[in-house]
C-alpha cells in the first residue's frame, strides 16, 4: 500500500520534531560564536540557514526511521452488526431529580 510510504507515524513525528529543534538550536549557537569572533553578522546568518536547510532534509521527508511505530487499526466490522447492536440496546432512563 503507498500511504505507508507517504506519513509518519506519531512516534516518528516526535522524533523529527526533536531532531529539527536540536539542529536549529546547535546551528544557532555554532553561528553566534563564528560570526562574534569574525565579526560578520551574515556568517551567522549563513550558518543558521544551513542548519534550517540540512534540517528540513532531514525531518520532512517521511524517511524509514520515522515509519518504525505503525498504529494498530481495529478490524473492520460488517455494516449490519452496526445497526442490530443499536436496535437490541435499550433507551436510557434518566432520573428525575
Amino acid at each position: 500500500e503507498l500511504s505507508v510510504f507517504l506519513f509518519m507515524d506519531y512516534k516518528g513525528q516526535k522524533l523529527a520534531e526533536q531532531i529539527f529543534q536540536g539542529i536549529i538550536l546547535v546551528s544557532a549557537v555554532i553561528g553566534f560564536i563564528c560570526g562574534y569572533i569574525t565579526e560578520q553578522f551574515g556568517l551567522t546568518v549563513y550558518i543558521v540557514m544551513a542548519g534550517f536547510a540540512l534540517s528540513c532534509l532531514l525531518t520532512l521527508p517521511p524517511w524509514p526511521m520515522y515509519r518504525c511505530n505503525p498504529l494498530e487499526w481495529l478490524p473492520v466490522q460488517e455494516s449490519g452488526t452496526e445497526e442490530k447492536k443499536a436496535a437490541d440496546r435499550k433507551p436510557k432512563r434518566h432520573s428525575k431529580s
